[in-house]
């Protein structure tokens, strides 16, 4: 885990655009294949060589003009659309409400350092950011339009994600689309690193390729991304300790037995387990704040001893596997809402570190954007 302090990104500024750009995208065979994680790996400054070698093989297409992209990818029997584009990031917002993207998540300024160093060498943007927002009528009736046209690409790739996309280039489409998106505002739903990349990329070199960074916009009452939570371990505290915590928190701890708890998780219940013992813990949740923020400012806190480690997980089985007895107890959180998640960066707070997971992801390589191309 990074060491280094946790830090708010700075905000982009309304309008929200984005703007056309010329896509790459890896054959379909090599979408989804662990394999072609190795064409982004180090040294970095190589992968400009290894990606035009894949285009010579056939194994890489290059859109020869720019556009918008819609991006539609099916997966675990969850269907998600998005508009994709070159995100200008050039503006800074200097009030709240003038933000056109919201984190709810901050960022390592190393891991961002180390990003946009690596796309800078790679002049690669190999993944969008995930955006989501409640579109206009007016976006939404063009991208319904859309895909009732045929599409450019669809394909199933190597994860077994289905794909189709358009390429938007009318200029009516374009130009309703810009009117639509000026005043929306933007959650970040994954890459929040990636963001703070993007800004040091463009402070860095401003006025150039780097005034943009490759975003897909999901609309969010139209193809819903599934908001789960992320368990903790804590590695260093006992049962014992974390009851005490919670009676100093005046959290309810109620005892009970095996992974029947689980059935209890939800609202502002939690459910603690060090694999012999369980428990479920109640938190104080005030209106419009989310169980893990007060898990992370009361309970821990008040932990008398550790935790020496704080680790992750997405499922509840990858966080029961790591629950040892008197050495690490696993902690499961309920979903968040987005609603709420919403209302929380609207407030101008942010949420612990890893406190949600938006799926399904699109595969690595279905829009690229290169940097040498603009």
């Amino acid at each position: 885990m990074d060491s280094s302090p946790v830090v708010m990104p700075p905000h982009v500024a309304r309008p929200l655009r984005l703007a056309p750009f010329r896509a790459l995208m890896l054959a379909p065979t090599r979408i989804g294949d662990p394999a072609s994680a190795r064409a982004f790996s180090r040294p970095y400054r190589a992968v400009g060589g290894r990606l035009a070698r894949w285009r010579a093989q056939g194994q890489l297409w290059s859109d020869e003009s720019p556009a918008l992209y819609l991006h539609e990818y099916t997966a675990g029997g969850i269907t998600i659309r998005g508009l994709v584009g070159a995100l200008d990031v050039s503006h800074r917002a200097s009030r709240p409400e003038d933000c056109a993207i919201l984190p709810h998540e901050g960022i390592h300024p190393d891991q961002a350092d180390e990003l946009a160093d690596r796309m800078t060498q790679m002049q690669l943007n190999p993944a969008p950011i995930l955006l989501v927002h409640r579109a206009t009528p007016e976006a939404r009736a063009v991208v319904q339009r859309v895909i009732r046209t045929p599409a450019d690409h669809q394909f199933t790739d190597r994860q077994e994600q289905r794909h189709r996309v358009w390429a938007i280039r009318d200029a009516t489409d374009l130009s309703v689309l810009a009117d639509a998106l000026a005043g929306t505002r933007a959650l970040i739903a994954d890459g929040h690193h990636r963001y703070g990349a993007y800004l040091r990329m463009q402070r860095r070199n401003p006025g150039g390729p780097a005034d943009f960074g490759l975003a897909m916009l999901v609309d969010q009452d139209d193809t819903p991304l599934f908001l789960g939570a992320i368990h903790r371990v804590l590695t260093g505290v006992t049962m014992a300790g974390l009851r005490s915590a919670a009676e100093w928190t005046e959290a309810g701890w109620v005892p009970t037995a095996g992974r029947p708890a689980i059935a209890g998780l939800g609202g502002s219940t939690l459910v603690a387990t060090d694999s012999e013992t369980w428990a479920t813990l109640t938190l104080p949740v005030p209106a419009d704040r989310a169980p893990v923020e007060i898990l992370h400012e009361l309970v821990i806190p008040a932990l008398p001893e550790g935790p020496r480690r704080i680790t992750y997980h997405h499922s509840v089985d990858e966080a029961l596997a790591q629950a040892v007895p008197g050495q690490a107890v696993a902690v499961l959180l309920p979903a968040p809402d987005v609603a709420l998640v919403e209302r929380i960066v609207a407030a101008d707070r942010l949420l612990p570190e890893k406190a949600t997971s938006f799926q399904p992801k699109p595969s690595l390589g279905v829009l690229m954007r290169s940097l040498r191309d603009e």
